[in-house]
């Protein structure tokens, strides 16, 4: 309950404040909204996620819940929003009850702007930087953001610096883990596009702060790379490439990339179809003790690192749905790399309704010790029927048939055969809304 009349407490402080506002503007051009978002969805694992011993395909069946009230206020140049979000597991013991965006938004006439607060950070394809919208609760970044957008040209400063605290004692000290997922960072992204134009390009370049629980220091690592798309007629060309430098949080250095290239065709208005590749650099000496042993990251020497790490993106959206690639990692926190062959296409047999399939083939980038580069086939069913304008409902369902060197590396069921199904109902209404 004590959750709750914090929610209630802090959006009847907002319409208090919000109204405030209206009645000492002098133009009659606010804008107010309450909306809200009600989103379920009940799970069946059976193998999809690793097990804790390898002699068991256990089930796990459960319903996760995300509920978010938001509060926004609006006039010529200048935007608020205030956004709490509770997210769990049906019939878990916490609140969890949390602010997911509150921040102020300046802008003016010829497109510059100042945002400074918690908000979600989304760009391009969402590879890199994204919201991830399937998990529950979805990342949200304490930013001062600086830019400027118009009709041709997109350029936004990103600046970040946390902290455990405010004294002492504490307030030089953020290790990974917290509630942000950096010490510190700073982002430039340049964005090129027109309506009408059959070509458009993102350039990025990220410098990150990570402070090591060992020594205390702060260690930098950088990300630069390219986001490009080509839109002729009736289909779409994306490509992309990263490049990772600098120094992981461990201090050791790195020196990872990533290419990506996909071709999504639409014949028709109602379907399309798509086909790409995703090369993801690994380390070359993976070592993943036999069963038994006992391994640790701390206790390999590794000269550099050559894993590449998606950073913050949407990680649902890429290499499979089920997941057991850059959300939860192999045996010792190693990778070796990711290979993604994919084809699938989407159908609209009306408006309301869209069926995807996808096919999916995985294997490592780099060698792993007495075993074959492939770890597997997966395949997914996916549906989703718009019930109203704000009710969504959607199911899915994923197969995968794991290799010897996927078992090897996630102890997975030696059987290899890896099932997942969801069923997941989404509320999104504007409760209130008045111009004033």
């Amino acid at each position: 309950m004590k959750g709750r009349n914090t929610l209630a407490a802090l959006f009847c402080l907002t319409l208090a404040l919000l109204a405030g506002l209206g009645l000492h503007a002098q133009q009659k051009d606010n804008h107010f909204s309450l909306s809200a978002r009600v989103k379920s969805r009940g799970e069946l694992r059976a193998g999809g996620f690793k097990p804790d011993t390898l002699d068991n395909q256990r089930l796990s069946h459960f319903i996760i819940g995300s509920y978010r009230l938001t509060a926004d206020y609006q006039r010529s140049w200048l935007e608020l929003r205030i956004s709490a979000q509770q997210a769990g597991v049906w019939g878990e013991d916490s609140d969890m009850l949390g602010i997911y965006e509150a921040y102020a938004k300046l802008k003016t006439k010829n497109g510059w702007f100042l945002k400074v607060g918690r908000q979600e950070l989304n760009y391009d394809d969402q590879r890199i930087i994204g919201n991830d919208d399937w998990s529950m609760t979805a990342p949200t970044h304490d930013v001062l953001k600086l830019g400027y957008e118009g009709p041709s040209h997109k350029l936004h400063l990103l600046f970040a610096y946390n902290q455990n605290d405010e004294d002492m004692d504490n307030g030089n000290s953020y290790y990974s883990g917290g509630i942000q997922p950096h010490k510190s960072m700073q982002t430039f992204w340049y964005h090129y596009d027109t309506p009408k134009s059959l070509f458009g390009i993102s350039l990025l370049g990220m410098n990150i702060g990570m402070q090591s629980k060992d020594s205390a220091t702060t260690y930098y690592q950088q990300l630069v790379g390219t986001y490009m798309t080509l839109r002729p007629k009736n289909w779409v060309l994306e490509g992309s490439f990263y490049y990772q430098m600098g120094k992981e949080e461990h201090g050791i250095p790195l020196d990872a990339f990533m290419g990506s290239l996909r071709l999504t065709v639409n014949p028709k208005d109602n379907y399309s179809l798509y086909s790409g590749y995703d090369y993801l650099s690994g380390d070359k000496y993976f070592i993943v003790p036999e069963k038994g042993e006992i391994g640790s990251f701390n206790v390999i020497k590794h000269d550099k690192l050559m894993g590449f790490s998606s950073i913050y993106g949407s990680h649902h959206k890429f290499y499979g749905a089920m997941e057991f690639f850059y959300v939860n990692t192999h045996v010792n926190g190693f990778s070796p790399g990711l290979q993604n062959l994919f084809v699938g296409g989407i159908f609209n047999p009306t408006q309301k309704l869209s069926i995807e399939g996808a096919y999916h083939y995985l294997a490592t980038a780099t060698s792993v010790k007495k075993h074959k580069r492939g770890l597997g086939h997966e395949i997914e069913l996916t549906l989703s029927y718009d019930i109203a304008k704000d009710i969504n409902l959607s199911a899915g369902y994923s197969f995968m048939y794991g290799s010897k060197t996927m078992e090897y590396l996630q102890h997975v069921n030696e059987n290899r055969r890896l099932h997942w199904a969801w069923l997941m109902i989404a509320f999104t209404p504007t409760v209130f809304s008045a111009d004033f």
